[in-house]
């Protein structure tokens, strides 16, 4: 499940890059950014916590 939420959090980076760039989504795109931000911290806690 941990490695799940990293993929995620990937892939919404990379689609916050490309709307960065490009400018197409306007602030959607920054939504995506911080969505994948809360995942990698939970991804971070969780992983602490159970260690």
């Amino acid at each position: 499940m941990g490695n799940l939420l990293y993929i995620i959090a990937v892939i919404l980076v990379i689609g916050w890059a490309i709307g960065f760039l490009g400018y197409a989504a306007g602030g959607i795109i920054h939504i995506l950014l911080v969505i994948a931000v809360i995942l990698v911290l939970l991804k971070i806690i969780g992983g602490r916590s159970s260690v």
